[in-house]
């Protein structure tokens, strides 16, 4: 028994002292750019999980680091009904996000001396001298000072979309939403309209969303002497090779026009078709800066990396980095609204860590869309996440915020 007992005792002991080999952990697979691609899925079933469950016809997914495509995806149909599949070069309305391109238009002519920021907007368009602010209880009040182009650029110019104190005035002239692209009168005359209004709060003490950016075209077409179309063509989107991005879509691209499908009751339904789009078949004569163009998840993309390349791409240059320090820069503080605790020129921006309350980093900048497209363009990750698609009314859909995050927890290095 003792003989067992000491070759049992003996037998413990060198498997104690055994060497042990223990396999070295394995990489974690990750792209080029530093992405994990098991964690990229969960980006891809999130899209796919909505237009399964007929929450969503389809979209185009595009993620870019250092500039090199992560993700560029088309997802579902562009047209349900025909079973045409959605492609990574469909035409999408971007509604709101025209305005970074108004924006970068307006600080081209500021870079060229043409005006300062602080300068009355009614030095360039008359209509807006002696402007009046109406006042909660009724009536309206003069101006407490100028308004200026800054508070164009940072939506601070009292004109909203419609609600406000001169709510009845705004209705009675047919200023009851974004979408102008319908109306048939010129941008100088639509213009010259909405002057004629109260502002809905003294210049520069409010956010408010609205048709700022339409004006601001305006004043871009009378300070650079071109229609917005055309400037917007020849110093932005020609320089970035975006020939799809425009204020309509010519016969030849009609077919690569996504329907627009929306949220009604929970269910997805048909809303426009390209036969039925103002962009097609409409007046096609207002040129809406905030509002009134289309364009492709690859050229939106050329034009964010622009701007997180300090105003170049490609050897064309179209701001200078100084320009875009100041449009990424916060000059609201608290009065700002928006995705983050900040606003810039034309975009919200992420002041500091937390500021989203969600996944993202400082300094991060983007905006949406009334379509449901959205974008973030992140220079401490070099970093461009876009989102399109063509969902209005959107329901309590969160999947343009969504891909967001499901962006940034896939980046591992």
């Amino acid at each position: 028994m003792k003989s067992h007992l000491l070759a049992l005792a003996l037998a413990c002991a060198t498997l104690t002292h055994a060497p042990v080999t223990v396999a070295a952990p394995r990489a974690e697979a990750l792209t080029a750019q530093g992405f994990s691609p098991a964690r990229l899925k969960r980006l891809d079933a999130a899209i796919d999980e909505q237009i399964a469950a007929k929450q969503l016809a389809g979209g185009v997914m595009a993620v870019l680091r250092d500039g090199q495509p992560v993700v560029f995806k088309a997802y579902g149909l562009r047209d349900v009904e025909n079973a045409q599949p959605m492609r990574t070069d469909t035409i999408f309305r971007i509604a709101s996000m025209t305005k970074a391109l108004t924006t970068v238009a307006a600080m081209i002519l500021y870079e060229e001396g043409r005006f300062l920021l602080k300068d009355p907007v009614a030095r360039y368009l008359p209509a807006f001298d002696n402007a009046q602010v109406a006042l909660p209880g009724g009536g309206t009040e003069k101006a407490r000072r100028p308004l200026t182009i800054h508070d164009l650029l940072t939506h601070t110019a009292g004109m909203s979309y419609g609600p406000g104190p001169a709510k009845a005035a705004y209705d009675a002239a047919g200023m009851k939403d974004w979408y102008l692209v319908g109306n048939d009168e010129t941008l100088a005359q639509w213009t010259d309209r909405f002057a004629a209004l109260p502002l809905q709060s003294q210049p520069g003490e409010q956010f408010i969303y609205g048709y700022a950016t339409d004006v601001l075209g305006r004043l871009v077409e009378v300070v650079s002497g071109q229609p917005l179309d055309q400037f917007i063509k020849q110093r932005i989107t020609d320089p970035l090779r975006m020939p799809d991005t425009g204020f309509a879509v010519p016969p030849e691209k009609v077919a690569r026009l996504a329907n627009v499908y929306g949220l009604e009751g929970g269910q997805l339904k048909l809303f426009e078709t390209p036969a039925k789009s103002d962009f097609v078949n409409g007046p096609r004569k207002l040129l809406s800066g905030g509002a009134g163009m289309v364009s492709t998840a690859g050229d939106y993309t050329r034009f964010l990396q622009m701007l997180l390349n300090k105003g170049q791409l490609d050897g064309q240059r179209i701001l200078a980095p100084k320009t875009v320090e100041l449009m990424t820069a916060d000059h609201l503080a608290d009065k700002s609204r928006g995705d983050a605790d900040g606003f810039g020129l034309g975009f919200w921006v992420n002041v500091k860590a937390g500021g989203f309350k969600e996944l993202g980093s400082e300094g991060a900048f983007g905006w949406g869309s009334a379509y449901f497209p959205q974008y973030t363009v992140d220079p401490k990750e070099r970093l461009v996440i876009l989102l399109m698609t063509q969902l209005r009314p959107a329901g309590n859909s969160t999947l343009n915020l969504r891909v967001r995050s499901l962006t940034y927890q896939a980046l591992i290095k």
